[in-house]
This record gives C-alpha cells, sequence and structure tokens, in this order.
C-alpha cells in the first residue's frame, strides 16, 4: 500500500513538472503581435495672409492628410507576413477618407514606416477645418488587417487586427499633445472586413 502512494505522487509530479515544462515552452515560442503606431499626422492648414483667420475657412475645396504609421515586429525569432492593411479615418461619425497598405513581408525585430496621403471626403472636409482652426479636432483612425507568422520556416494561420486611435489635431494641423499614438483594441466593433 506504502507503494501505491509513492508511485501515485512520483507520477502526480512528473505530470505537474511536464506541464509546467511545456507551460513556460509554449511562453517562450509564442510570438507577439506587432505594434502599430501613428509617428506623425498632419491637415494642411490654409495660409490667407494674416494672422486673424475666420473658423474653416481655406477648407471650402477638397484636401488631403498626411500620416506616418510605425509597424514593429517585436519577435526576435518569427518574421510577419502582412496581408493588406485598411486604415480608415473619421471626424466624428463621418468617414474622412480611406487608405489600403499593399500586403509585405517584415523581417524578424524590424520597424517600417509608411508615409502615406488620404483624400478626404468633401463633405467632411470643411467640418474637420472648423473643428481645426477652434483647436476641437480630433481624428480616429480604425487599422484592420490580417497576418501570419514564419518560425522556423514554417508559417502560422492568419491572425485578426482591429484597432483604434484617437489623433487629437491643433490648430497647426498636426497631432497635439502626444507625438505619438498607439493603435489599441477596441472602442467598437468594427464591421470592415479585410480579405
Amino acid at each position: 500500500m506504502c507503494e501505491s502512494k509513492s508511485f501515485t505522487l512520483w507520477l502526480l509530479q512528473v505530470v505537474v513538472l511536464l506541464g509546467l515544462l511545456a507551460f513556460f515552452l509554449w511562453l517562450m515560442l509564442h510570438p507577439k503581435a506587432p505594434t502599430y503606431t501613428i509617428v506623425g499626422f498632419s491637415v494642411p492648414v490654409p495660409n490667407n495672409g494674416s494672422n486673424t483667420t475666420t473658423a474653416g475657412q481655406g477648407y471650402d475645396q477638397n484636401g488631403s492628410l498626411t500620416f506616418y504609421l510605425e509597424i514593429k515586429n517585436p519577435n526576435k525569432d518569427s518574421s510577419v507576413y502582412y496581408d493588406d492593411i485598411l486604415l480608415t479615418f473619421y471626424y466624428n461619425q463621418d468617414t474622412v477618407g480611406e487608405r489600403t497598405l499593399p500586403s509585405f513581408h517584415q523581417d524578424k525585430d524590424k520597424t517600417s514606416q509608411f508615409i502615406d496621403k488620404v483624400d478626404a471626403n468633401a463633405r467632411v472636409w470643411k467640418t474637420l477645418g472648423k473643428a481645426i482652426a477652434n483647436k476641437t479636432a480630433e481624428v480616429k483612425v480604425d487599422l484592420v488587417t490580417k497576418f501570419r507568422y514564419n518560425m522556423w520556416g514554417r508559417t502560422s494561420k492568419h491572425h485578426g487586427m482591429n484597432l483604434q486611435g484617437r489623433v487629437p489635431i491643433g490648430s497647426d494641423g498636426k497631432i497635439s499633445g502626444k507625438k505619438k499614438i498607439k493603435l489599441r483594441k477596441g472602442f467598437k466593433k468594427l464591421r470592415l472586413k479585410v480579405t
């Protein structure tokens, strides 16, 4: 009877040790998700030649906004294959514009930067211009993509990414306050899908 208890105890210890080993091995090999950060954002501010401006003056025509997106792969042992990345910019509930960044491959522990322009929706452009002139503008950014890890010659299944961020814009048309805006998981469920 004493031998069966010691065998059971030994077997339990082996199972617990193997479980802990498997857990720590999974933690070491589980890749981290890429990070997405808006490191620059600008809206051209009209120059009408005087120091006093009427709110929204000069935003009567179509315009564009420029964004600087930084994507970092924090993994030292796996590269990342990105599908197309869809960025949507909102002012209030209205869509200012959209931009799709093409699919690409990112090596281990690398950072990629994208600088691009988005043509603004003419209907929203003037309202956004008034808010910028009044120092109350905030553009919301939605990012939707899918990606796969490549580790030791094997490619993982697709992982979906839905992130959002809020970019406060000062009267100069650039990010006010924080200089970098890290995109994070959800303010709301997204209706958009990237295939």
